[in-house]
């Protein structure tokens, strides 16, 4: 790139800007990428995830910014190599989604996607409202890392409760036909598990268990979060009051992570998986 530069000074050559223009910007995100992998410092940041959305209050709007929040975060899978797979969602009822779970794998990808964690809210002109007025709509981002070794995690067969039910929403003939669908209750924690997404009720059983795991799996990183944070002299809680970014459409066009206060003016990026700055920038300020 440097041997290019030099190249088109000496020739007074603008024809090489756009090429070089290009470069830069494939190597500084390559860049971002590699000062990401230095800042995963935490014990399950090299672990899978599972991603939960679920729509806050607001009805339909709450539901259809569920539904972007899942196409934002299924195009960052794409464009960064994380292999996203539903386990379960619940359709809203006129649009969107009451709530879904994904299953992400890749490298570090816990450690990704722990930034995601909290409250999203968005602002925009409401497509559902024929006033065309200005709408805030919530939703929540649920991540917990997947178990990798068996001794991580131990369960009981004799604390599980296995249900099976038929599948629901759209899946064609096969939905309602058959059992496939299985719940699974955590008896000693309450902590309820589905899995709907596969015709075969063994792979949604082997999932729903994934599932649980990581939810138990979680229970544990929350505890050690809860003792880290008694030693720092923190009280702040990760939970559906802690708004960490805004999604502003209307009526000026901006997003802001209000945690690391870092901006992008270009929401549709933002919204078409563009994520990398605010989780850089959130690995940063929290590191260790």
């Amino acid at each position: 790139m440097q041997t290019l530069w030099e190249l088109a000074n000496e020739e007074q050559d603008e024809d090489l800007e756009p090429e070089i223009e290009q470069a830069c910007h494939a190597l500084q995100k390559e860049l971002e990428k590699l000062e990401i992998q230095v800042l995963f410092s935490g014990p399950y940041d090299d672990h899978d995830c599972i991603l939960t959305l679920h729509a806050g209050a607001g009805g339909t709007e709450a539901q259809d910014w569920t539904d972007m929040l899942y196409r934002m975060y299924s195009r960052f899978c794409e464009k960064n190599g994380f292999k996203c797979e539903v386990l379960d969602f619940l359709d809203g009822e006129e649009a969107g989604l009451k709530s879904i779970t994904l299953a992400i794998e890749g490298p570090h990808a816990y450690g990704h996607f722990r930034a995601e964690r909290g409250v999203h809210r968005l602002v925009r002109i409401s497509p559902f409202d024929a006033s065309a007025r200005r709408h805030t709509s919530f939703a929540s981002a649920d991540v917990m890392p997947q178990v990798q070794e068996d001794n991580e995690v131990e369960i009981n067969p004799d604390d599980l409760k296995i249900d099976t039910y038929r599948s629901g929403g759209a899946g064609g003939q096969h939905v309602n036909k058959t059992d496939s669908a299985v719940r699974i209750t955590h008896l000693p924690t309450g902590i309820v598990v589905q899995c709907q997404d596969e015709r075969s009720q063994y792979n949604n059983k082997d999932r729903a268990m994934k599932l649980l795991k990581a939810k138990l799996l979680e229970v544990k990183v929350k505890e050690r979060e809860r003792e880290l944070a008694e030693l720092r002299g923190e009280h702040a809680e990760i939970g559906w009051g802690s708004q960490i970014r805004s999604y502003v459409f209307q009526p000026y066009r901006l997003v802001k992570d209000h945690r690391t206060n870092v901006e992008s003016g270009n929401v549709d990026a933002v919204m078409d998986g563009d994520l990398l700055p605010f989780i850089s920038a959130y690995l940063k300020q929290f590191k260790g």
